[in-house]
């Protein structure tokens, strides 16, 4: 029955990830080119990733701020990493009312210029750091190929900018935000993943070092989910960030910025998926458990509606199914395809015996239950559901990433997906003819020994061990 929904994994990753998002009504293409629709399934997971990461955020002491869509080209112009490296993407305004602009303006990539500039109005005394905001809203990045939920020329993230005394409190602050990020993934999505600095190719533009959370996906390809930037002094030079010290001296500030996106529910979507749909974990699914009512009866009705009543009761997000106009197949079919951790199946039958049929999606094993704890054992499964998710996710990525020594053997192999553990000699030209000639990149750069004393590309002597591998 899946394989008439769903094309296999195995068959056509591309066509399955699109038939997802399609059949599980998570999002579907914009009227201009780039843009999503994200329907209610979909943004009510966004919703629940939101929450929990707002939550995490602002017990590092950051506060909730909103700030212009429409940004001053000179606000860009002003720090020259950061415009040279965002000037591929810019969406640009040359015309409002009918007239042409004074300035043109750019629709908000990122959001460092404008923030930066009031940084500059509202710090004025060490007393006033540390400056910590964070702001949930829209960006456009003008998008070659776009694909629905990982790379979209509108997409909605959450962008986090921080102003410090010090280089060392930003740095400490570039940390905190990764290690929060890194939680909230595995934790909440139930992705196991590898954090690194970025090598200075890929580095964010203008910041002095990049942190990524990155992550496998099924098809062997990698994602980086999130990334955290010491911006160090450079964007408060280009708008004279300065404070007066406990000394009086003026010193000017370090800054760092941070962002998720709803890239996130890409990620999700290819690390936990199936041949059947979604499967999510329970700590951001919408409906934990559903309640299948399988006939109209009045006892049945009301024996599941009490289900339900005991789930909520206990904190469950819990959704009762009573569309017994609608066949099994067809309502079981669509709760798998979104993906919800756990149904209990409720009929005349289970009435008589006593028993409630729970189903789990995570392995689709079903079991019988007295009817009376039904919803105690529903809700009791939800923990073991998220933990094997995330099991199953560290499982698959340890399995798939290998070390590597000899580039033919690795221009061979990486083909077939998959991280790569590397030595890397750091030069510029070995990381440009690492993409020139196998189109994978340094996804980041890892703690640990390097495998080979010599560089995999140059044979330069090494300077580091990195994840190298073909992403999205």
């Amino acid at each position: 029955m899946a394989k008439a929904v769903l094309t296999p994994q195995a068959e056509n990753f591309p066509a399955w990830y699109q038939d997802v998002v399609a059949r599980a009504e998570l999002a579907e293409n914009g009227p201009a080119r780039g843009t999503m629709v994200i329907r209610p399934w979909g943004y009510a997971i966004w919703e629940l990733m939101q929450a929990d990461m707002d939550r995490r955020i602002k017990e590092t002491g950051a506060q909730n701020a909103a700030f212009p869509l429409f940004i001053p080209m000179s606000f860009l112009e002003k720090e020259k990493q950061h415009v040279e490296g965002f000037s591929p993407e810019l969406a640009v305004v040359t015309h409002g009312g009918g007239e042409q602009l004074a300035e043109p303006l750019v629709v908000r990539p990122t959001s460092e210029t404008v923030i930066n500039h009031y940084f500059a109005k509202w710090i004025q005394s060490h007393r006033d750091l540390p400056l910590m905001l964070n702001l949930w809203n829209n960006v456009v990045r003008w998008e070659l190929r776009p694909r629905l939920f990982l790379r979209t020329t509108e997409f909605l993230w959450q962008e986090g900018h921080t102003a410090h005394a010090t280089y060392e409190d930003a740095v400490e602050e570039t940390e905190r935000m990764l290690e929060v990020y890194r939680r909230f993934m595995e934790e909440s999505l139930a992705i196991s993943l590898v954090v690194g600095e970025k090598s200075p190719g890929e580095r964010f533009a203008g910041a002095e070092h990049t942190f990524t959370c990155e992550a496998l996906m099924r098809d062997g390809k990698a994602l980086q989910m999130g990334t955290s930037h010491n911006l160090g002094h450079n964007f408060a030079r280009a708008f004279d960030i300065q404070y007066l010290d406990a000394d009086g001296e003026r010193r000017y500030a370090a800054t760092t910025s941070w962002g998720t996106s709803t890239r996130m529910i890409g990620g999700m979507i290819m690390v936990h998926g199936d041949d059947h749909g979604l499967r999510l974990p329970p700590a951001i699914a919408p409906h934990q458990v559903v309640v299948m009512q399988l006939d109209e009866g009045s006892e049945v009705a009301e024996a599941a509606t009490r289900v339900e009543a005991a789930l909520r009761a206990a904190g469950v997000r819990a959704h009762l199914d009573a569309r017994t106009h609608t066949s099994f197949g067809r309502r079981s079919v669509d709760w798998e395809l979104k993906g919800v951790p756990v149904r209990i199946e409720l009929g005349a039958r289970e009435l008589a015996s006593g028993q409630a049929t729970l189903v789990r999606r995570d392995n689709r094993s079903k079991s019988s239950v007295p009817l009376d704890g039904a919803a105690r054992a529903a809700a009791s499964l939800l923990d073991e559901i998220q933990r094997t998710l995330f099991a199953e996710s560290r499982a698959f990525r340890e399995e798939h990433t290998y070390p590597v020594t000899d580039f033919d053997e690795f221009t061979q192999r990486v083909g077939d997906g998959g991280l790569f553990l590397a030595a890397w000699s750091g030069t510029e030209e070995s990381e440009q003819a690492l993409g020139e000639a196998t189109s994978a990149t340094i996804r980041c750069i890892v703690d640990a020994d390097p495998p080979a004393p010599t560089c995999l590309m140059t044979g330069m002597p090494a300077k580091h061990t990195v994840l190298i591998g073909r992403a999205y």
